[in-house]
C-alpha cells in the first residue's frame, strides 16, 4: 500500500525502475532557466565566451539572433567567435518526462553543445545547425526524451571550446514538462478578400521572420516583434495587389504559445485604429507614417499637381528595420496622404534611401501610356540572390506609369554594381546644358561621386569629390534672386554644404564647408526635383529624429522649408524658411505692435494651446537677453553674445540693422526656430508637456522694444 501511494504521489512514472507506466499528466511543466536575469544567479561560468551575465539578443558583429523567448538568453559569441568556456546548472531533479530548451548556433557536437549529465556522465547532448559560412542565427526547440530518468539528480553543461567560424551557442528557455514539444502551425493559407492583413507586435519581444507566399514565390519578406499575447499595437501588410488570390504566410521560430499568426486578420482598416492620427504624441502639421518607423526622406518629386513624397520605413514596426519605401502625396505640402508602401524589399536586398524624377522625355523608354514615368532610383542593401553576392550595395530602378499608384521594378537591376565601400543613396537630376541625367552618389569615406546617362539606365562615372557622409543632395540656386547669377550647392546628410561651380561631370567648390542647420533632430534632407518653373522654388524636407515612446509610430519629418541663396557679410549663404502655405492652417491670431516689454511682463499672458506659428521682430534696446518661453521651454537670444539658444543648441546670429527676428513653429513634438528671415534654421525635437500650454515672451536686465509680434494658433493638419 504504502508503495502504491508514492508511485501515485510521484505521477506514476514508475517507482523502481524510473520507467513511465501512465498516460500524458496535465502536470505543470517546470522551469529550469529563462535567462531572464541581470545574471547567471547560481550556474557556474568559466572562461569568457559566456560574457557575465544573459544578453539581451544580438551581440556586436553577430548576425541577427531571433527566435528566442523573452529579452535574454545565452549567447556565447560574447567578444567574438574566439572566446571559449562552460555554462554549468545547479543540480536539480528531473521530474518530467521531457527537457525542452531552444537552440542555436554552432554545430560541433564536442564543442559547441548543450549536454545533460547525470551521475557525472553526459547522457543527453544537443548542437546548434550551423557547420559552414553563411546559415542563421534563428534559435529552434529541441527535445530531451528523459523518461527513464524520472527521479535522478542531473546538472546542464552549456559548452563552447571552439574557435573561428560558429565557434559559439545560443541557449533560452530550458524547461521540464511532461508534454511533447507542441510547436506552434507556423503557416497559414488563405484567400486575399480585404486590403489588409493586421499583424500584433509587442516591442522588445523577440523577432520573428515572416515571409508571404504568392503563386510559389516569396513576396514579402519581413521580421517582427511578434506579439505571443496583448500587443502594444498593430501594423498591417498591405495586400491589396493580390485580392483574389490564395497565398501562403509562413512564420519562422514562433514561441511554443504564440497566437500571432492566428492572431492575424484580414480587414480593410487598421486594427485599433480608431484613434488614428489623434494620438497624444502625433504631431499636428508635421508628416508622420501612420504605422511604424520612418526615417530618411526619399523620391521627392512633383508631378501634376502632386508632391510625393517617400520615407524609409519599416511598416512592422516602431524601430528601424525592413527597409522598404513608404509612399504619401500632397497638393500643398501641408495635408497628406499615405499611398501605401510603394518599394519592397527583394533579392537584391532592402531599400534603401534615393531619389526620383519624372522621365518627361522618356529617355528610359519606360512610357506605356499618356502618363510620364516617375522612375525611382533607391539603393539595395544586403541582398540574398545570386545577382547580389559580393555586392551589399548595388543602385537599382522602380518606375511608375500611373502617377506613382502602382510600380514595377527595373528587370535589369542593378544598373550599378556594387563599388568598394558604402556606396549608397543616388540623387538623380537632369542637367539641362548637357542634355544628360546626372547622380551624384555617395561611395565611402565621405565621398560623393559623380555618373551621367542619357538613358537612366547606362551610368558612366566621371568625378569624386570629398566632402560629406551619405545622402548627397545637388541643385542650383539663383543668388539674391538673380538669375544671371546662379551657384550649384552640394551637402550631405548633416545639411552642411558646399557652393560652386558644376558642369555636369566634376563639382568645382568655391570656399570650405558652411553650416546649415544648428538644431537637435535634423538629418538626411532632400529638395523636390521637377517643381514647375513658374513656382521656381526649391523646397527641402528632413528627417526629424524625434522619438515617439509608447506610439504605434516613431519618428517624424521636418516643416517644408524653401531655400534661397543671400548674400550676407560672410559671403553667400543659404537660408530655410517655412513654406508660405502654411498660412492656411492659420486660426486665432494674437498682435502686439510697438510696445516696449520690460522685465516681468508678459504681453502674452493668457494665451494658451499646443500648435503655434510665431513672428516677431524685436529692436535690442537695452536687454542683455529676451527671447519666449514656449510650454516651458526657452529660446533666448543673448544681445552682448549675439547668440540664439533653445535646449543646449546655440547659433551665432548678428542683428540685422539692430533688429533680430524669429519666427517659430510648435507642434506637440518638435519647436523649429527661423531667426533673420531664415540666417539661421534651428529645428528641436522635444516633446512638449501636456499640463504647460502656455506662452511668454520676456526681457531680461533691461527693456526691448517688440515692434511687431504675431502668434497664430494652428488648426491640424489631420482630420
Amino acid at each position: 500500500m504504502k508503495n502504491w501511494l508514492i508511485c501515485i504521489m510521484i505521477g506514476l512514472y514508475g517507482c523502481a525502475n524510473g520507467q513511465a507506466t501512465a498516460p500524458e499528466s496535465k502536470t505543470k511543466d517546470l522551469l529550469i532557466a529563462d535567462f531572464e536575469g541581470e545574471d547567471y544567479g547560481h550556474w557556474q561560468v568559466t572562461g569568457e565566451a559566456f560574457g557575465p551575465a544573459p544578453v539581451k539578443g544580438t551581440l556586436p558583429n553577430q548576425m541577427n539572433v531571433s527566435g528566442y523567448e523573452g529579452r535574454g538568453l545565452v549567447n556565447s559569441y560574447y567578444k567574438g567567435d574566439d572566446t571559449t568556456g562552460t555554462l554549468v546548472s545547479p543540480s536539480f531533479g528531473i521530474q518530467r518526462r521531457f527537457i525542452h530548451f531552444l537552440i542555436g548556433g554552432g554545430k560541433d557536437p564536442e564543442n559547441t553543445c548543450i549536454n545533460l549529465v547525470v551521475d557525472g556522465k553526459t547522457v543527453r547532448t544537443a548542437t546548434g545547425p550551423n557547420d559552414r559560412p553563411g546559415g542563421s542565427e534563428q534559435l529552434d526547440w529541441h527535445s530531451w526524451n528523459v523518461a527513464d530518468l524520472v527521479g535522478k539528480s542531473a546538472k546542464i553543461e552549456i559548452i563552447d571550446r571552439k574557435k573561428g567560424g560558429w565557434g559559439h551557442i545560443n541557449i533560452d528557455h530550458i524547461i521540464q514538462s511532461d508534454s511533447p514539444i507542441q510547436k506552434p502551425e507556423t503557416t497559414r493559407k488563405f484567400v486575399v478578400k480585404k486590403r489588409y492583413l493586421n499583424l500584433p507586435v509587442k516591442n522588445g519581444a523577440p523577432k520573428r521572420v515572416f515571409r508571404l507566399i504568392c503563386d510559389g514565390r516569396v513576396v514579402r519578406d519581413f521580421d517582427i516583434e511578434l506579439a505571443d499575447a496583448e500587443p502594444d499595437f498593430w501594423v498591417v501588410l498591405d495586400l491589396s495587389e493580390f485580392k483574389g488570390r490564395e497565398v501562403t504566410l509562413k512564420a519562422e521560430s514562433l514561441g511554443r504559445n504564440s497566437k500571432g499568426l492566428v492572431s492575424a486578420v484580414q480587414s480593410n482598416s487598421i486594427k485599433g485604429g480608431e484613434n488614428l492620427y489623434k494620438e497624444k504624441l502625433r504631431p499636428r502639421f508635421h508628416f508622420t507614417s501612420r504605422r511604424g518607423w520612418n526615417n530618411d526622406s526619399n523620391g521627392m518629386v512633383y508631378y501634376k499637381g502632386e508632391y510625393h513624397l517617400f520615407y524609409q520605413h519599416n511598416p512592422y514596426g516602431w524601430n528601424w528595420g525592413n527597409m522598404t519605401w513608404g509612399h504619401a502625396v500632397s497638393k500643398d505640402l501641408i495635408h497628406w496622404t499615405e499611398l501605401g508602401d510603394a518599394i519592397h524589399p527583394d533579392g537584391l536586398g532592402t531599400i534603401f534611401s534615393g531619389s526620383a524624377v519624372v522621365d518627361e522625355r522618356n529617355t528610359a523608354g519606360f512610357q506605356t501610356g499618356d502618363e510620364k514615368p516617375i522612375v525611382c532610383f533607391y539603393t539595395s542593401a544586403g541582398g540574398t540572390n545570386a545577382e547580389s553576392a559580393g555586392q551589399p550595395f548595388t543602385q537599382s530602378i522602380a518606375y511608375s506609369n500611373d502617377r506613382g499608384r502602382t510600380w514595377k521594378k527595373y528587370e535589369n537591376n542593378p544598373i550599378i554594381k556594387h563599388i568598394n565601400g558604402g556606396n549608397r543613396d543616388p540623387k538623380v537630376i537632369w542637367h539641362e546644358p548637357t542634355a544628360e541625367w546626372v547622380m551624384v552618389l555617395y561611395i565611402e569615406d565621405n565621398t560623393m561621386t559623380f555618373f551621367s546617362s542619357k538613358d537612366l539606365k547606362d551610368w558612366q562615372r566621371h568625378s569624386d569629390i570629398k566632402c560629406y557622409h551619405e545622402c548627397p543632395e545637388l541643385f542650383e540656386l539663383a543668388v539674391d534672386g538673380d538669375q544671371n547669377n546662379r551657384k550649384w550647392v552640394l551637402y550631405g546628410a548633416s545639411g552642411d554644404y558646399l557652393i560652386g561651380q558644376f558642369d555636369g561631370r566634376e563639382f568645382k567648390k568655391e570656399g570650405e564647408s558652411i553650416k546649415f542647420e544648428y538644431g537637435n533632430c535634423f538629418y538626411a534632407s532632400q529638395t523636390f526635383n521637377n517643381i514647375p518653373q513658374e513656382d521656381g522654388r526649391r523646397i527641402q524636407i528632413a528627417w526629424g529624429r524625434v522619438a515617439m515612446p509608447g506610439m504605434p509610430f516613431n519618428q517624424q519629418m521636418l516643416f517644408p522649408v524653401e531655400l534661397t541663396l543671400r548674400t550676407t557679410d560672410e559671403g553667400i549663404r543659404m537660408f530655410a524658411e517655412p513654406v508660405e502655405e502654411l498660412d492656411m492652417l492659420h486660426a486665432g491670431k494674437h498682435t502686439v505692435k510697438n510696445e516696449i516689454l520690460k522685465p516681468r511682463e508678459n504681453p502674452l499672458s493668457g494665451i494658451e494651446g499646443d500648435l503655434f506659428h510665431i513672428i516677431v521682430q524685436f529692436d535690442l534696446g537695452g536687454a542683455t537677453e529676451f527671447g519666449f518661453v514656449i510650454r516651458g521651454r526657452a529660446i533666448t537670444y543673448d544681445a552682448q553674445k549675439q547668440e540664439i539658444s533653445c535646449k543646449d543648441k546655440k547659433a551665432f546670429l548678428k542683428p540685422a540693422g539692430g533688429k533680430i527676428r524669429m519666427e517659430i513653429l510648435v507642434d506637440r513634438t518638435s519647436i523649429e526656430i527661423f531667426a533673420n528671415g531664415g540666417r539661421v534654421y534651428m529645428p528641436m525635437g522635444v516633446i512638449l508637456p501636456d499640463d504647460n500650454t502656455e506662452i511668454e515672451v520676456f526681457t531680461k536686465n533691461g527693456n526691448t522694444k517688440i515692434d511687431s509680434l504675431d502668434v497664430y494658433e494652428l488648426r491640424s493638419a489631420w482630420k
